[in-house]
């Protein structure tokens, strides 16, 4: 069965505490949990206010629904990210 990964790169340039960088990134992973439902998490963890990296998968029998649904979740976040004042500097794909 297909798992599909997303690993989007996030920069939060107005950041100037841990609480400004928890404060965009919970709004991004609420949004998209809401809207595709995916599991969405925080990875590598850090102390950088103006740096993130969330992790979305998903799970399905069709490679091409479950690479529809990543191409459209990184759109979504872009925007999303964009609104809450981040952006999403890079993306990377995987369906094994």
């Amino acid at each position: 069965m297909p798992v599909a990964t997303l690993t989007l790169e996030i920069r939060i340039e107005h950041a100037r505490s841990l609480k400004d960088k928890r404060q965009v990134l919970r709004s991004l992973k609420d949004k998209l949990r809401r809207q595709f439902n995916v599991s969405v998490a925080e990875l590598d963890e850090t102390d950088l206010w103006q740096r993130a990296t969330i992790g979305v998968v998903s799970i399905s029998n069709s490679r091409d629904y479950l690479a529809q649904v990543m191409q459209s979740v990184e759109k979504s976040a872009t925007r999303i990210a964009r609104d809450a004042g981040g952006e999403v500097v890079d993306s990377f794909v995987e369906i094994d």
